[in-house]
């Protein structure tokens, strides 16, 4: 829904990013750069995750983005004050001049990724300028934006793909500054190391605007945080600093991400029960074997049909071949037959709401989980059933977007994600 001030949206044709003054952690008042960052919100799952980051550093980023306490408004306060505290300290400090942040990681072993940290101008759907692939949840969306407007800040960048040209002057830039010292170094301790540079030369920056604005873009990563930048811009009059929210912008023609798939963990449904409604309809083959081999099962079956994996009883069950009659009475019939066959659609068409009859929106009967092995170890755990999901391509995703048409909620991982707490926006700066 558009506000005043926000009508010229329409006359927009492509991205507009806007350089920043960074809001940094000072490496000489924290134990190390490495220590104070962390996965996103949403990928911090593993059981001892939080309590890992936390213990890390006194300083770890995931006070601010998952705070603890007893209520949401106790929650939000207890972040605004953390984040207060820290820039009045000097733990936290700011750039000095505006610029976009050029950010890297590799891991090593052939992988790389490079992309441009700025403020992006929020725009409207209608604008097909910035280009969801995925729903959202209402009261996740809600979350995000109380903590935001409590702490007047974007405290991690969303993840934004777009497909640059073969030549550009702003790949001549990211290659050049590579060639540079870093504002920082580190690895983290999944292996991954991370670099971050400054890029302040109003050429430099003319020209990448200027680029950039030819295109559109697709989340990758962070579909709730740009619902919730869109909301909070429409809270507030424009101009505003709430007409920009913070992103990485990666060009995938020149560094590809990896899309993994998001697994379900259904706390409520003993795998016994899950098989059982699914019997009738579903093949399904038990696998006494280890988890890598139990994946590569799924990745050849949903080669041929909509399948899934799942545990949480000790043993994998390899789940595939769904009854064609009982699809075509249970997936809508409203959106393109690449959406229709989309293992996530089956799932919560066909599996959650029809067999199952599991409550999608609500948080207590399942979970969203990027990690695997953190998927099937909750599910042996506490009882439940994980269910295992196989990742989709790219370019389906890509091309879905551009149709206008959005996958069910969490249907991919695009990654490597970038870390959260290498630079922040502060709405006051």
């Amino acid at each position: 829904m558009n506000t005043a001030g926000h009508s010229e949206a329409t006359e927009r044709r492509g991205l507009e990013l806007t350089p920043f003054r960074g809001l940094r952690y000072d490496p000489d008042r924290v134990g190390s750069l490495a220590a104070v960052t962390s996965p996103p919100y949403d990928v911090v799952v593993r059981p001892d995750g939080l309590h890992q980051l936390q213990a890390a550093d006194p300083h770890n980023i995931v006070r601010l983005i998952l705070p603890q306490a007893e209520t949401p408004e106790a929650r939000n306060a207890q972040a605004a004050a953390t984040l207060t505290r820290w820039r009045t300290e000097g733990t936290l400090s700011a750039d000095p001049e505006p610029g976009l942040y050029l950010y890297e990681q590799s891991d090593g072993e052939g992988l790389l990724q490079r992309g441009i940290i700025g403020a992006l101008r929020v725009t409207d759907p209608e604008d097909r300028i910035v280009l969801p692939h995925e729903d959202v949840m209402p009261h996740l969306v809600a979350d995000r934006a109380a903590l935001m407007r409590a702490t007047s800040a974007n405290l991690e960048p969303l993840l934004l793909t777009y497909r640059g040209d073969e030549h550009t002057t702003t790949a001549e830039i990211i290659e050049r500054t590579t060639q540079t010292s870093p504002l920082f170094s580190t690895t983290t301790e999944d292996g991954y190391h991370h670099r971050l540079w400054s890029l302040t030369s109003p050429t430099d920056l003319t020209t990448i605007t200027t680029d950039l604005a030819r295109h559109q873009a697709l989340i990758a990563d962070g579909h709730h945080r740009w619902a919730t930048y869109r909301r909070l811009r429409a809270e507030h009059p424009s101009p505003s600093p709430w007409d920009d929210g913070l992103v990485l912008l990666v060009d995938t023609a020149r560094y590809p991400l990896r899309v993994r798939a998001i697994h379900r963990y259904l706390p409520h449904l003993p795998v016994p029960d899950a098989l059982a409604a699914l019997k009738p309809h579903f093949r399904i083959r038990s696998l006494r074997a280890p988890l890598d081999q139990a994946l590569a099962a799924l990745s050849e079956a949903a080669a041929h049909s909509n399948a899934y994996l799942l545990a949480g009883d000790g043993t994998y069950h390899l789940v595939d071949q769904p009854n064609q009659a009982l699809l075509a009475r249970t997936v809508p019939t409203d959106r393109p037959s690449t959406w229709r066959t989309l293992d996530a659609t089956v799932l919560h068409s066909t599996l959650l709401d029809h067999l199952w009859q599991i409550p999608e929106d609500s948080p207590t009967h399942i979970a969203y989980i990027h990690d695997t092995a953190a998927t099937v170890t909750k599910a042996e755990q506490d009882g439940g059933t994980a269910v295992l999901m196989h990742p989709v391509r790219e370019e389906l995703v890509r091309d879905l977007a551009r149709q206008g048409v959005t996958m069910p909620r969490k249907s991919t991982s695009f990654g490597p994600k970038p870390a959260s707490g290498l630079v922040l926006r502060a709405l006051d700066l």
